[in-house]
């Protein structure tokens, strides 16, 4: 946002020196920006005397239309929304679509217009669907094929062996258990069975044979021959940002960097860094006194970092559109060409990446969808449009009814949110949960309750609390970062931690905050934060299905044999798919041993499934497919429900974007195959059953009501602790599940079914 506001001051100064010089008039528009970190007397100045363009982002123009300074919002023409694909299928951008309708309400019939700008929208219709709600939408398509210089890098000739790699195995002892093979046209959701070129968009496909324990681990495995490329890239550019999927990664690269470079070469830039830390680092690198910086999806997004002149990735982006947008950061210029290495850390991170890589040149960007009437979301904006004026029942339907998120909201809907707000449910039971609004029914007309507004405004907004604890420096001094709440716990006083590439000694640790002072020179443990890579789209995880499906056809082009078609495979790579040697003959030697080992490739067209003892001589199951973990998810969740089902052994089940790993212990036999291949038409019924008993279910209820405003937060800035939250949540949960259409308990299985899990994925796959 700082970004944004900064780069349109510029332009202005320009124009108005043009104006000078040719002697015409220019009165240029005053530029205001207002976030969270606005202070009080510039959101007093914004009040007294508005400017003409105000830079915000959804949740402070939520926190406006709940102040005073709402008034000034009449005057708005025309909304600009940046960026508009990362809101449109999320609950933060249901919320700001909420939040856009109640300023065009107090707009009246002039309807500010709306412009939506984004490099990576797919489907385009759906995003100006988003967008205009029940408006016509002009849709300007400026797309074309992305001006890339993009490579990917491996440095060794075998990936397997270049340092001290951690390895487990995975591989049967035993000839391939099952291999089950889809006809044509069941191998893709929906009717097509060929992927079609626009869509060519940590179990491993073959976990067995890819480096677990030290792959992430910037100290062991291929690190130590990605280093120098990484130095060597950063010294012969001006600017570089180095992308990571994880802050934890991210903190490690840094300091390891540095301690190569031996001098402050780097900096770590993650959303677990303080914002005033993060804006001095990204200056710094504007300014030139920094020369990179290691970075997650914190600066994927909106970030104008003009002199950059590279992009490396260290690992596969995950996705096309993530990938977009990262290598756009180099070369941000009219014209210019972006310049991005990517540096797989493993044969199989090779694998997504030279698919992900085929996808960026071709633009084909991953499409998204609009969520469809989140709960959570509505009622806590109904809460606080109430707290600001009284509204008839049926005016608030149509304004809600209005946006794309909430276009299918029923009467009936909207009717079972105000009454749980209103207090309908019985209050011996429902102890905690405390009306928020006033329903007079004769006249259908809502009011809020004494104290809503203040709910509202302290608790509003839709990012969760992960369980994060601020960390300052001194008791009363600035936020420099936050640890994930499992970190804190295995912390003490008098310890050194690293965070922004930076050393701090504990010295307390409170209810909600670590307190910290400088440690400069000392080692620090390295921090980490649970849950915070990317998933695998399901088209990628079609085209990478393909992919494997082609390569394995061209490796036994040579009547059937293996090695002989090993060179046919290389060039194949070499002249198609832009791999260098090395990178060719690491991910023709990963097919060749995956297909030895097993018989079979997980594909778009065929599954997999291997069974083995482990070290401990339990029996194991993977299913390996490419389709992703919003897919394996709900098919391991109806595994478990058929094997509880059939009283059949216990077992333990973990999932990843490439696959199921079921442990069963104390088994004589693993069951019978068919046990792992529901019906189709049974599939969600089991879903639902084995749902309710999860540990994802219970967090994402916990998420959702407090959206809802029913686990409030009481002061601003304060968090409650993770574990008051998850009780206050528990006994809550425990009370819904007696009333099946309460609202929130219905938002946890769409949120579970539908944007966790990607359900008609799997029905289709099955």
């Amino acid at each position: 946002v700082a970004d944004i506001e900064r780069n349109l001051r510029a332009p202005l100064v320009g124009v108005a020196r043009a104006a000078e010089r040719i002697g015409a008039q220019f009165d240029a528009p005053r530029v205001a920006l207002r976030t969270g970190d606005t202070s009080a007397a510039d959101r007093r100045a914004q009040l007294r005397d508005p400017a003409e363009i105000l830079v915000t982002t959804p949740e402070s123009l939520y926190l406006i239309l709940g102040s005073a300074q709402r008034e000034t919002l009449r005057a708005v023409r025309w909304i600009v929304v940046d960026e508009v694909h990362a809101l449109a299928a999320t609950k933060r951008g249901a919320h700001l679509a909420l939040s856009l309708e109640r300023v065009a309400a107090l707009c009246g019939e002039r309807d500010p217009q709306r412009i939506g700008l984004s490099a990576t929208a797919r489907p385009v219709s759906e995003v100006a669907r988003y967008l205009g709600g029940n408006r016509s939408v002009s849709i300007v398509d400026a797309t074309g094929p992305p001006r890339l210089d993009l490579t990917i890098s491996v440095p060794v000739q075998d990936m397997t062996k270049p340092g001290r790699a951690a390895r487990v195995s995975f591989t049967p002892r035993e000839p391939i258990w099952h291999e089950i093979t889809l006809p044509a046209r069941a191998a893709a959701s929906g009717a097509r069975s060929e992927p079609q070129a626009s869509e060519v968009s940590e179990l491993a496909p073959f976990k067995s044979r890819a480096p677990v324990g030290g792959a992430d681990d910037p100290d062991t495995s291929l690190w130590p021959a990605i280093y120098p490329k990484l130095l060597e890239a950063i010294r012969a550019h001006r600017s570089t940002i180095l992308f990571v999927n994880s802050r934890g990664l991210c903190e490690r690269l840094a300091r390891r960097l540095n301690e190569l470079a031996e001098e402050e070469l780097v900096r770590a830039h993650h959303g677990s860094i303080a914002h005033e830390q993060r804006r001095s680092i990204e200056e710094d690198l504007k300014a030139g006194r920094l020369r990179a910086i290691v970075a997650t999806s914190s600066l994927e997004l909106g970030i104008d970092m003009g002199a950059v002149d590279l992009v490396l990735m260290v690992e596969s982006p995950g996705a096309v559109s993530r990938g977009l947008q990262r290598v756009g950061r180099a070369g941000h210029q009219v014209g210019a060409a972006s310049r991005g290495l990517i540096f797989p850390k493993h044969r199989s991170d090779l694998l997504e990446a030279t698919v992900v890589a085929r996808g960026m040149r071709a633009g084909a960007v991953e499409s998204l969808r609009v969520p469809h009437s989140p709960l959570d979301v509505l009622a806590q904006q109904l809460v606080a449009m109430a707290a600001l004026d009284a509204w008839d029942v049926d005016a608030l339907h149509a304004l809600i009814r209005r946006s794309a998120s909430f276009a299918d909201c029923s009467r009936e809907v909207l009717g079972s949110v105000l009454d749980m707000l209103a207090g309908r449910y019985p209050s011996a039971d429902f102890a905690e949960l405390r009306p928020r609004i006033t329903w007079d029914r004769e006249r259908d007309r809502i009011e809020a309750r004494p104290g809503a507004s203040k709910i509202a405004l302290l608790s509003g907004g839709t990012i969760p609390d992960r369980g994060l604890y601020g960390v300052h420096l001194g008791a009363d001094g600035p936020r420099v970062g936050e640890l994930d709440e499992e970190m804190v716990h295995e912390t003490r006083a008098g310890e050194v931690i690293t965070l922004g590439a930076s050393s701090w000694r504990v010295a307390e640790i409170t209810r909600d905050r670590v307190i910290v002072n400088p440690a400069p020179g000392e080692m620090g443990k390295l921090p980490f934060w649970r849950g915070d890579g990317p998933g695998r789209p399901l088209e990628l995880g079609r085209a990478l299905g393909a992919f494997l499906r082609a390569l394995e056809t061209e490796c036994l082009a040579e009547g059937g044999d293996l090695h002989a078609g090993r060179p046919r495979a290389e060039a194949w790579l070499a002249e198609h798919w832009d791999l260098d040697g090395y990178a060719a003959r690491n991910l023709v030697d990963y097919v060749i041993e995956q297909r030895e080992a097993t018989g079979s490739l997980p594909t778009d067209r065929a599954l997999t499934i291997e069974r083995f003892r482990d070290e401990l001589g339990d029996w194991r199951v993977c299913i390996l497919t490419p389709f992703g973990a919003r897919v394996h998810g709900p098919w391991a969740l109806a595994i478990q429900a058929r094997l509880a089902a059939e009283k059949a052994t216990e077992v333990h089940a973990l999932w990843n974007d490439d696959g199921i790993a079921l442990r069963f212990p104390d088994a004589d036999e693993p069951p019978p195959t068919s046990l792992f291949l529901p019906e189709p038409e049974e599939v969600r019924d089991q879903i639902v059953e084995q749902l309710d008993r999860s540990a994802l279910f219970a967090g994402q209820f916990r998420e959702n009501a407090a959206r809802a405003l029913l686990l409030p937060r009481w002061r601003p800035g304060g968090r409650t602790p993770l574990w008051s939250q998850r009780l206050r949540a528990q006994t809550l949960l425990s009370v819904a599940r007696g009333f099946p259409s309460f609202p929130i308990l219905l938002e946890t299985y769409r949120s579970c079914l539908q944007d966790v899990f990607d359900l008609p994925a799997l029905e289709d796959l099955l």
